[in-house]
């Protein structure tokens, strides 16, 4: 059985230490008896070591919004995967704000490289991938999708892909108030992502590999996503800034 995830990316958001600390232990408490959803915030780098301390006894992990490939060298505002070994066990890797404005070093073959990078220190990447709305319209989702997720984890092994986690977003969706239907990110999630897996790493991983949704979810439309049987959980931004993310949470939890 595949164990379910929420994960909330939080952005560019609760980035000072005060309001970050607030945050958590006002949300915390509430969360703490959801025992069949793996919780996970996402919060800016500059408050990740505070976070860590204050969940260090909380089942609830942290995950970091990026990360550089490299451990170490001349690379000026990087994070690299030595920096967040030990305070964080996920990290979202190929979000599409960053691979419409970071060029080659957010295309496919650098989400790659830092999926290969982030596994030895074990980290569990969070890969992202979904088309636009362009693409969805010419009817190129599953080639796109399915590129995305092949040149993610090209040259690893099964097992290294089944501990993965795959979100399907599409571009159109994020922040926009519109979702895709449960069926359509469902078809996705098995189809192309899942599909796309059994090709290259055989069934057992593709049957194992935890696919999110992402893009404009909500608390009113989380259990409709939760209820689709490819659907491991979810990638939660706005969502996820307020008292909504608990109620989000337990809604998801309550999905049989």
């Amino acid at each position: 059985m595949r164990r379910r995830l929420i994960a909330a990316n939080w952005k560019m958001h609760l980035g000072r230490v005060e309001e970050a600390l607030a945050f958590v232990r006002g949300i915390r408490h509430l969360l703490s008896r959801v025992e069949d959803v793996e919780l996970v915030l996402c919060p800016p780098f500059t408050v990740l070591s505070a976070l860590a301390e204050v969940l260090r006894p909380s089942p609830i992990a942290l995950g970091a919004q990026n990360m550089h490939w490299e451990e170490r060298g001349a690379h000026t505002g990087e994070i690299s995967p030595t920096m967040l070994a030990g305070v964080c066990r996920y990290v979202i890797l190929g979000h599409s704000e960053r691979r419409a404005t970071g060029g080659a070093s957010e295309g496919d073959a650098a989400v790659g490289r830092k999926v290969h990078a982030a596994l030895p220190h074990g980290l569990v990447p969070i890969v992202c991938v979904g088309e636009s709305a362009e693409g969805k319209e010419a009817g190129e989702t599953h080639d796109f999708v399915g590129g995305q997720v092949q040149a993610a984890l090209a040259g690893l092994t099964p097992e290294q892909v089944a501990a993965c986690v795959i979100a399907y977003e599409p571009v159109w969706a994020i922040g926009s108030g519109r979702s895709a239907t449960p069926a359509e990110a469902n078809r996705t999630a098995g189809l192309t992502v899942r599909g796309t897996i059994a090709e290259t790493f055989g069934e057992d991983a593709a049957r194992a590999v935890r696919v999110l949704y992402g893009g404009s979810v909500g608390p009113d439309n989380i259990a409709a996503f939760m209820a689709m049987p490819e659907i491991d959980g979810a990638l939660v931004g706005g969502a996820s800034l307020g008292p909504e993310f608990v109620k989000l949470v337990r809604r998801a939890a309550a999905v049989p």
